[in-house]
């Protein structure tokens, strides 16, 4: 599965889409997520590798746990796909609107 893919399935499922935007709001552990989210701690865990293995966030050790962050490489990946079809869409929309008006016939 390309990165791109990974990613898209990742952001799929709502829950893990909180937990992406909790840790884009500021770095978390598991037990800070587990307080905002409806799902266990080991539900939570599994959550967070999926986010991990498609690369939109990382863990970064502190003490005993982990803190997650956001990680902007594979977040940066994600755009750059995105913004391909923005740049198309935006090329497209300048075709049409300086094409000269139409005559009414």
């Amino acid at each position: 599965m390309t990165v791109d893919a990974a990613q898209l399935t990742a952001l799929g499922d709502p829950t893990r889409r909180t937990i992406f935007e909790l840790i884009a709001e500021r770095p978390r552990s598991v037990v800070e997520l587990t307080r905002q989210v409806p799902v266990s701690q080991s539900a939570v865990s599994q959550h967070l590798k999926v986010l991990r293995d498609s690369r939109l966030v990382r863990a970064e050790p502190k003490g005993a746990s982990n803190v997650y962050h956001v990680d902007p490489h594979g977040l940066g990946q994600m755009r750059a796909w995105l913004d391909r079809f923005w740049s198309k869409t935006l090329a497209a929309y300048k075709v049409v609107v300086e094409q000269p008006p139409k005559e009414s016939e």
